[in-house]
């Protein structure tokens, strides 16, 4: 454990903290995703990009496994349990977002389909996982949605959208939504090694079936691919999804899905930064309605 001593003499354990930074640093690193998306999708198919990321991550993972000696879960019903919550956290959202962005949908209307995950899975949560929300909570989740909504208000425009896209989106939406619950109800105890494992090499598989069925699987190998290929299979795929099951194990579900309302203000921030797509005074505000309505959910 790192120890820090402030001016004060008083000495501060980053350990400590940890938990505290962990839904900040989550919103950053999955926020980020739709910024790797817009580099890479130029240049290969949704799937076939999905089936590379997912096949050189499981690879990465198993060489974990053996090194550490992570214990593998105990019989088959658990391992399909783990593999149904990778199947619809990773294949099913994934490919949802990407076919999504590939079909032509502006990537705020996408994050507003997605965004309202977290009002599903609380009403969800429910009967799924026997969780209770208190007023305050639902008044968060409304002003979270409202938030979202004032930040991607400029961005709805469906005339360079399509039909397919948006259904890909609603996909999405189901799938993380459904993975969440899920992976708290059936998968809350597995070793994160082994347990991610199992899920990206589900997903690989579920790839290398529909890849070759609904592309051409041609990719251009350009730097900016190779950027977008890298970023997405070391930070979102290790980083962000190892931070939203360690999320998800300490904290109820409703709670946790609540920091996606953040995702979206996040993601156009940094689109101004690496794209400089400007953001208006009414997607400041929009930003910071969001973030009072997680506050009111986590308080």
């Amino acid at each position: 454990m790192i120890w820090i001593r402030s001016s004060a003499s008083a000495t501060v354990s980053v350990g400590d903290k940890w938990p505290s930074l962990m839904p900040g640093l989550f919103v950053l690193l999955w926020g980020s995703g739709f910024i790797g998306a817009k580099y890479g999708l130029p240049y290969c198919e949704p799937f076939t990009f999905l089936l590379v990321r997912f096949l050189i991550v499981t690879v990465m993972l198993l060489m974990v496994v053996l090194i550490t000696k992570a214990p593998w879960p105990r019989g088959w019903r658990q391992i399909l349990h783990i593999a149904i919550a990778g199947l619809l956290i990773h294949a099913t959202y994934l490919g949802g977002v990407f076919n999504s962005l590939y079909w032509g949908v502006p990537a705020g209307v996408s994050a507003l389909i997605v965004s309202i995950q977290p009002l599903l899975t609380a009403v969800l949560a429910g009967p799924f996982l026997g969780e209770k929300l208190t007023l305050r909570q639902w008044a968060g989740f409304l002003l979270g949605i409202g938030g979202v909504a004032l930040v991607v208000y400029r961005k709805l425009d469906f005339h360079g959208g399509d039909l397919t896209g948006l259904i890909y989106s609603i996909i999405a939406l189901l799938g993380i939504t459904g993975g969440t619950l899920f992976q708290k109800k059936y998968c809350s105890g597995m070793d994160l090694r082994t347990g991610t494992t199992i899920q990206y090499g589900a997903t690989a598989l579920a790839m290398l079936v529909i890849a070759p069925l609904t592309e051409q699987m041609v990719i251009h190998w350009t730097g900016e691919f190779v950027f977008a290929l890298t970023w997405l299979t070391l930070v979102l795929s290790l980083g962000a999804v190892f931070l939203l099951f360690l999320l998800i194990r300490r904290g109820e579900a409703a709670r946790v899905v609540s920091l996606f309302y953040l995702v979206p203000p996040v993601t156009a921030l940094m689109a101004y930064l690496f794209f400089r797509e400007r953001l208006g005074p009414l997607a400041l505000v929009g930003m910071g309605v969001a973030a009072a309505g997680v506050a009111l959910v986590h308080k």
